[in-house]
């Protein structure tokens, strides 16, 4: 059987169009003959032309396709159509025949329009890429070139109003830009020199001077396209399940028609029209036919990755939408997720103090340039606020969840947590009471370095972690973090409990844990340090906004904007996702067998079998349209 039941894998853009107009013309063809029938006589051949016509319009794409699959050696929704419509002109119902067609071609435009739709949500993300660029020169010239031509160390001008052609960094200006096309935040954001700019975002009302440091290829808006296409692509489980039956459902249909027949054609005299053999097995096979099934799933799922998107919620696959309703026990890294991940360090300590000071920082800013670890920013900035030097390093190695070692200056340095470079036991640095406090530290076994640092709780999370709990969803937190650390910002967020001084493998551990109790379980991290446990996860949750390559590559769920609160709206919308696919499958499973054990025990005509058949078919995917409109729920 086709993946889809009228053949919408893989549909170039506005297939429906003319699938549309072959159902209207067959509609209208089917008219005219009634009318010429009515006017012209029983039998006329004007009318018998005008409904072969009226079944040619009908039935083109079908035989189309049908033929495709047969020479797949594969029996497909389609040939079955055709089967019936060859049938019913056979028995001289050619009338019923025509309506099949008609009716069946109607439900395939309906069906290609809603496919079309969703894709047509995420094509609307590439209309605002630009295609030109302000490339600035030497001379500050300004010389307009395709974007495509822009380079990683370009610098270009964006005026207000217009889209921005790159991902880049600011140079010089201050403006406001609409992200919402990537983020689904509808409020711009506010930039200046520093801050990241993204392709395809609208510069409000500043100009802007930004150094180019993606090419359009690698930007983010053209990642995020190419990774939701290919999450339509992929299958979800229900729809795997579907498939994996669906050739034997076809060719167990024809048989159970095949069956019917024999068993009227020996048990019954021949009758009135609609009471033959032939007439009631090809009524039978109608309302056999799958095609509200084969639908159920795809037509929910893609809906919900197109209004996923479009609200800042990037679904890697159609698995990702079906199993985040189930998710049961949410597992969250501290540093970037519960926390802003943009520590400030509060104190610079150096034991003992003396002329060895900038030696022992600038080795602390070498070894932390060369990592991607969430503190390493606040550190470095704060080493070359005091005059560090960036230094060659030499046989550099990374312990995971510890820190890392190297050779600068001839001297073998350590850095990462207090018990992985040998640090003394020492005082607490002087913080604000109740500050998120971390430590960084640094040692050649001769001098110690400390940094410390002060982090701040999302704005979201308490929120997040209530609505959670509101479903009935356990939250734990794992960080590799210190455990003072761990309990400030436990006690802040409201989380139900927590793992302190976890490496990536104990954090991995527990998360199965949590799946060995039954649990199904989501980690939600960043991506980089989080890998294990976010390949743990039944469900990965990737904060995209920082790290996002990693993210990107290692979730079944990212967050583009980094607002945690999506994740409810996630939930909310795979949800919204699994009922509609239980009400397709109910609906498109208790039409069939309904209409089944109608036929066989009471006799139906065709007309009815065939209104039933393709109105359930039309349901299921406007059902699954209706996702589209979905709004989280504030």
């Amino acid at each position: 059987m086709s993946e889809r039941a009228h053949g919408t894998e893989h549909e170039a853009p506005g297939e429906w169009r003319k699938l549309a107009f072959l159902a209207a013309v067959s509609g209208v063809l089917g008219l005219l003959s009634l009318i010429a029938d009515q006017f012209l006589g029983n039998g006329s051949p004007w009318a018998l032309i005008l409904i072969a016509g009226s079944c040619l319009a009908g039935g083109w794409d079908a035989a189309i396709d049908g033929w495709a699959a047969l020479k797949e050696r594969r029996i497909d929704v389609h040939l079955l159509m055709i089967v019936v419509a060859v049938g019913a002109w056979i028995v001289g119902a050619q009338w019923e025949g025509a309506l099949l067609l008609f009716l069946f071609s109607t439900a395939g435009a309906i069906e290609h329009y809603a496919m079309d739709r969703t894709r047509g949500a995420i094509d609307a993300l590439l209309d605002k890429s630009p295609k030109h660029a302000r490339r600035l020169g030497p001379d500050d010239s300004e010389i307009e070139v395709p974007v495509s031509a822009l380079l990683p160390g370009d610098r270009i001008a964006i005026l207000p109003g217009e889209l921005v052609p790159a991902d880049g960094k600011v140079l010089s200006g201050e403006s406001a830009v609409d992200e919402s096309n990537l983020t689904g935040e509808a409020k711009p954001a506010s930039k200046q020199a520093g801050s990241d700019v993204a392709g395809g975002t609208l510069n409000s009302w500043g100009r802007l001077i930004v150094e180019v440091t993606r090419a359009e290829r690698d930007s983010a808006l053209q990642r995020i396209v190419r990774l939701i296409r290919e999450a339509q692509d992929s299958k979800a489980p229900a729809q795997r399940a579907i498939d994996k039956w669906g050739d034997g459902y076809a060719i167990f249909t024809l048989s159970a028609s095949a069956l019917f027949f024999l068993y009227l054609q020996l048990t019954a005299p021949d009758g009135v029209r609609e009471a033959s053999p032939l007439y009631r097995a090809m009524t039978l096979l109608v309302v056999l036919s799958p095609c509200a099934l084969v639908l159920s799933v795809p037509s929910a799922v893609l809906a919900a990755i197109a209004a996923g998107a479009r609200q800042g919620i990037l679904f890697r696959g159609g698995s990702a939408v079906e199993r985040l309703a189930d998710v049961d026990c949410i597992c969250f890294d501290k540093t970037g997720t519960l926390t802003a991940g943009v520590p400030e360090v509060a104190a610079l300590e150096v034991f003992p103090e003396g002329p060895g000071r900038l030696r022992a920082l600038s080795a602390l800013l070498t070894l932390e340039s060369s990592t991607t670890h969430p503190f390493a920013a606040g550190v470095v900035n704060a080493c070359l606020k005091e005059g560090a030097s960036l230094l060659p390093v030499q046989g550099l190695s990374n312990s995971p969840g510890q820190g890392v070692s190297g050779t600068v200056a001839g001297t073998r340095w350590s850095v990462g947590t207090r018990e992985f470079v040998g640090g003394d036991t020492l005082p607490p640095a002087a913080v604000a009471e109740g500050a998120i406090v971390s430590e960084v530290w640094a040692s050649d076994g001769t001098i110690t370095v400390r940094a410390t640092l002060v982090d701040r709780i999302r704005d979201e999370s308490r929120s997040t972690l209530t609505a959670l709990h509101a479903r009935k969803i356990r939250t734990v937190m794992l960080t590799g973090d210190r455990e003072e650390a761990a309990i400030v910002a436990a006690r802040q967020v409201g989380i139900q409990s927590y793992a302190a001084a976890l490496t990536p493998d104990a954090k991995m551990a527990a998360i199965r844990r949590y799946s060995a109790e039954g649990h199904v379980v989501a980690m939600v991290g960043d991506g980089v340090n989080d890998a294990p446990s976010l390949a743990a996860a039944d469900v990965a949750v990737g904060m995209g906004g920082r790290g996002s390559d990693a993210a990107l590559e290692s979730s079944d769920l990212v967050l583009t904007d980094d607002r945690i609160g999506r994740l409810v709206d996630a939930i909310e919308l795979s949800r919204s996702a699994r009922m509609a696919i239980r009400f397709n499958v109910l609906i498109s499973v208790g039409a069939a067998l309904g209409m089944a054990a109608y036929v066989i025990f009471r006799g139906a005509p065709l007309p009815l079998a065939v209104s039933v058949h393709e109105g359930s078919t039309i349901l299921v995917c406007l059902n699954g349209l209706r996702l589209l409109a979905h709004r989280p729920r504030r």
